[in-house]
């Protein structure tokens, strides 16, 4: 502190090297111009928007635990913890898939190709490089989907089968549950269509119904919790059937998803329809 003031005294004092010391210690300190200091930046909404949406949407682990812990029953704990793991690795091999294929559509990329028939990836030199491309699709859509949603529909049908009360009374949904029925479907309608899992969606559904059947030759009816569980799985059904409905004829998609079961990804719908009038 006595040096500091000695340094300012001598500043203020004109005295021999003052200006020299001053502009070496502003450059030392690294003070900002006046222009500088009457500059105001403004506020980034885009991107605390974006970090603040991606804190929440992204924490895999925290909401999936708290689900668990929520359910009327006991779950054994090797059952939960290894769902967890699997869940998180899956979503993060995703992720990275995913990542990099909206990166590829920048450079052109269309998702109601197939890899080898997209433009870009033909012109790849050399040609083992496409092989390489669809490893990374391999491990997006199928792997990482696989290991992502098994373990989500497994704990959420876990969570499901505690949801029964012997009181019909409690078997009514509050109103902010009715409000949540439909963003909740659209939800689960986006993972089955764009995450291709119709099957594992539709097989836990059915276990669900017939569970409720079977609970309910004993009395129980499902309380708050599993109504609105089994309304947003039942929306999301009749949303999954209108979207093929709509599609059924489509010779582009049709191609590109052949087989028996035809669901359409929202993704490849919107290159095909949507960017290729931009």
């Amino acid at each position: 502190m006595e040096a500091t003031r000695r340094r300012q005294h001598l500043v203020a004092a004109g005295g021999p090297g003052a200006q020299l010391g001053a502009s070496f210690l502003q450059a030392r300190h690294g003070s900002v111009s006046a222009d500088e200091a009457a500059r105001t930046a403004p506020f980034h909404l885009d991107l605390w928007f974006y970090f603040t949406l991606q804190n929440w949407v992204l924490d895999f682990g925290r909401p999936i635990a708290m689900l668990i812990e929520r359910s009327p029953r006991t779950l054994p704990r090797s059952i939960t913890y290894v769902s967890i793991i699997i869940f998180i690795m899956g979503a993060s091999i995703h992720l990275v898939g995913d990542s990099v294929n909206h990166r590829l559509l920048f450079s052109g990329y269309q998702h109601h190709l197939s890899v080898r028939e997209n433009p870009i990836i033909k012109n790849l030199k050399p040609e083992t490089l496409i092989d390489s491309f669809e490893l990374l699709y391999y491990y997006d859509e199928y792997l990482g989907h696989c290991m992502w949603y098994i373990p989500f529909f497994l704990i959420l049908f876990m969570y499901f089968s505690g949801c029964f009360t012997a009181s019909k009374a409690e078997s009514l949904m509050p109103g902010p549950a009715l409000l949540l029925v439909a963003p909740s479907g659209l939800y689960y309608w986006y993972l089955v269509t764009e995450g291709q899992i119709f099957i594992l969606f539709i097989f836990t559904f059915f276990a669900m119904l017939a569970l409720v059947l079977h609970q309910k030759r004993k009395r129980l009816f499902l309380d708050s919790n599993g109504l609105f569980l089994f309304s947003s799985f039942a929306l999301s059904l009749l949303l999954v059937a209108l979207w093929v409905a709509w599609l059924w004829n489509d010779p582009v998609l049709r191609k590109k998803y052949p087989g028996v079961i035809y669901v359409p990804e929202p993704w490849a719908f919107y290159t095909l329809h949507v960017s290729s009038r931009h």
